[in-house]
């Protein structure tokens, strides 16, 4: 047969029949009675009746009981009347007892005399939708109560915006901080109540006015440029500056900020307390380190004044020798007595220069050392200082890294761990100082508390009695000794500590008790080059200058006029002396020429040398000068703050030295 040829008889009834039962909504024949006549496949797997069970039923009876009154009430009566309806939602009870949401359509099929042939129902199955429904009528109600929320938020919204107003403005005038906003240009428009309270100026003194016109001068660069970086971003950190008081005065301040709309809102908290604590707690720091100090020279002074008066017995024996040699005629020894004489004067300048170092106030700013020539310089003043009972070894690593370290504090920590590792062994024994090279990997960083990187040590170990490790682990806070009252101040290692910390190192502890004791600096290795030593500079050997030359030598000393007149005389210069400073201005005011003035600081006559030169420099604004003078008159020229064309030569020195600054400040 062709395919293209319609389907007749029984095959039509066939495929009829399979659209009926396996039609995508439930259909249902029902008699003029309400009986059900015919179910189709759909209807029966959706409730779970089978056909059998449905054939004979009402449709009434699947109905749940709100269905069943709805039904007869609503839709019977109207199905009679008008014959059909459409889309009714009802709940159909299944087989297993739940329920199944419909849509129902239903119709009257009549023969030529009207009479009922049957009902035709159409279920469709609704779950879908009835999930939706209530998806949608939850929606609403959530809307329904979003909408009363808004309507009772909009209702007290204006009340607490306006409490909120009340509060910050609340906040703006209690506050103890000055609160501050101010234009992009700087220009404050608003301030609160503290700046009167904080600084004693009115709102009007302030607003229209920029936050230049009461800054500390020192401080407008620095403040300028953190307010430029507001900006940038908000200013989290707080910046110090200080700001002028009504009465002319500075306070601290700390700012933290941010740029907003167009505005720049900041708050300062007032920090002049804690600025003027840390200048009483860094002058305290200071009167203890000196305290220290003068711990150490003490220390120092019990055993070098033997040494001294052995220094001035050599020196006075060589001369009283000379002098008798040339009574006798005999002048061959003179040679061997000026050398005797010679050295011993050195050995004491040296360590008097050592003993002055250690007292003196001032704080140097670090430079590059050679650590082993450092120790080498102080290898004499300890081996003093220590005593015959204890041996002294030095051992310097060869091609040691320089270190960045203020030298006198290095050589007071080096001082101060001798006298440490003396007092640890009472019945004598060994110090050994030692010097190397250290390269610290990550681990080994570690365990000293250090960057990984290169460091050079310095290690000091006795043979004494050691320490326990309770004492080892609080060694280093200040004020703790172990020494009998009186006898420490319990500052040294304290300070030693401090000045390793602050050079960007560590100080280390190896003990046992009985076994003796290593402590250890560990410094960063410095890459730049050390300083070299001086060349000594031989008067015998300087010729004679070329070039004519007048120096005023200024000194209430006769002995030191007459030495400096000496040495000019022997390079060929003119010199004039005067015995004190009313006398050396009476010169420098004539109308005498003058190269050089050489003067020593402390001088009677009303005025110090630094006074006199300056009083000088009036009329001979280029005239050079060379102070002779000891550490402690430092403070009288300045501190290292001196003018140009003034310099220093510290006492004692030696005349070949003196020979050589003379001339060099003549010919520059």
């Amino acid at each position: 047969m062709n395919e293209a040829t319609p389907v007749s008889g029984p095959q039509e009834a066939d495929d009829l029949e399979d659209l009926f039962e396996n039609a995508p909504c439930g259909y249902i024949s029902a008699l003029a009675n309400g009986r059900i006549s015919k179910a189709n496949r759909t209807f029966s797997t959706w409730t779970g009746y089978g056909s059998e069970q449905l054939v004979g039923r009402r449709f009434l009876d699947l109905l749940n009981i709100a269905g069943k009154i709805y039904y007869e009430t609503h839709f019977a009566p109207l199905l009679r009347m008008q014959g059909f309806f459409n889309e009714v939602a009802l709940d159909l009870v299944c087989a297993d007892g739940t329920t199944l949401p419909v849509l129902v359509n239903a119709v009257v099929r009549r023969d030529d005399t009207g009479g009922v042939r049957f009902i035709r129902v159409t279920v469709f199955n609704a779950s879908d939708r009835r999930r939706y429904e209530r998806e949608l009528l939850e929606a609403r109600r959530t809307a329904e109560q979003a909408s009363i929320a808004l309507q009772d938020l909009n209702a007290t919204l204006e009340a607490r915006v306006a409490e909120r107003a009340r509060a910050l403005d609340r906040a703006w005038r209690l506050s103890r901080d000055l609160l501050v906003i101010a234009r992009a240009d700087g220009v404050l428009t608003q301030v609160n109540a503290a700046w009167t309270e904080q600084l004693g100026w009115q709102a009007s003194d302030l607003v229209g006015q920029s936050f230049v016109a009461f800054t500390h001068p020192e401080d407008l660069a620095a403040t300028q440029a953190a307010f430029a970086g507001i900006f940038e971003a908000p200013l989290t950190k707080p910046y110090e500056y200080r700001l002028r008081h009504a009465d002319g005065s500075y306070r601290w301040f700390a700012w933290t900020g941010a740029f907003e709309e167009g505005e720049v809102y900041a708050t300062g908290r007032q920090t002049t307390a804690e600025h003027e604590q840390a200048a009483l707690l860094a002058e305290a720091e200071d009167a203890l380190r000196q305290s220290q100090k003068m711990e150490a020279v003490g220390q120092l002074t019990g055993g070098l004044a033997h040494d001294f008066n052995n220094l001035l017995a050599a020196i006075s024996g060589s001369l009283e020798l000379m002098q008798t040699r040339l009574s006798q005629g005999r002048l061959n020894d003179l040679d061997r007595y000026m050398h005797a004489a010679q050295g011993a004067s050195k050995r004491a300048a040296a360590l008097t220069h050592r003993l002055l170092a250690f007292s003196r106030r001032q704080t140097l700013d670090p430079k590059p050392t050679d650590v082993n020539r450092l120790v080498a310089g102080m290898e004499e003043l300890i081996r003093r200082t220590v005593g015959p009972s204890v041996h002294v070894e030095t051992v310097g690593a060869s091609g040691l890294w320089p270190a960045l370290i203020d030298p006198p504090q290095l050589e007071n920590a080096l001082l101060n761990l001798c006298i440490n590792a003396r007092d640890a062994m009472p019945d004598g024994g060994r110090i050994t100082i030692e010097t190397a090279n250290k390269w610290l990997d990550e681990r080994t960083a570690r365990e000293r508390d250090l960057p990984p990187g290169q460091y050079l040590s310095l290690c000091v170990t006795d043979t004494g009695t050691g320490m326990p490790p309770d004492v080892i682990s609080r060694v280093f806070d200040p004020f703790f000794t172990t020494k009998p009252a009186g006898q420490g101040t319990g500052l040294g290692l304290s300070m030693i500590y401090g000045f390793a910390r602050q050079s960007g190192g560590q100080v280390r502890i190896y003990s046992e008790v009985g076994q003796g004791t290593t402590m250890c600096l560990y410094l960063p290795r410095h890459y730049g080059a050390v300083d070299a030593e001086e060349a000594p500079y031989a008067l015998s050997t300087a010729p004679r200058t070329e070039q004519d030359g007048t120096v005023l030598i200024v000194d209430d000393e006769p002995t030191m006029r007459m030495l400096v007149t000496e040495v000019l005389e022997e390079l060929g210069y003119t010199a004039i002396e005067a015995a004190d400073s009313a006398a050396g201005l009476k010169v420098l005011q004539s109308n005498v020429p003058i190269d050089l003035l050489v003067t020593d600081v402390g001088l009677p006559g009303g005025m110090n040398g630094r006074q006199m030169a300056d009083a000088a420099r009036v009329t001979r604004p280029d005239l050079k000068v060379l102070f002779i003078t000891g550490y402690a008159e430092n403070a009288a020229v300045g501190n290292g703050l001196l003018e140009p064309g003034m310099h220093v030569l510290t006492k004692p020195f030696a005349m070949e030295a003196l020979a050589s600054r003379m001339k060099s400040l003549i010919k520059d």
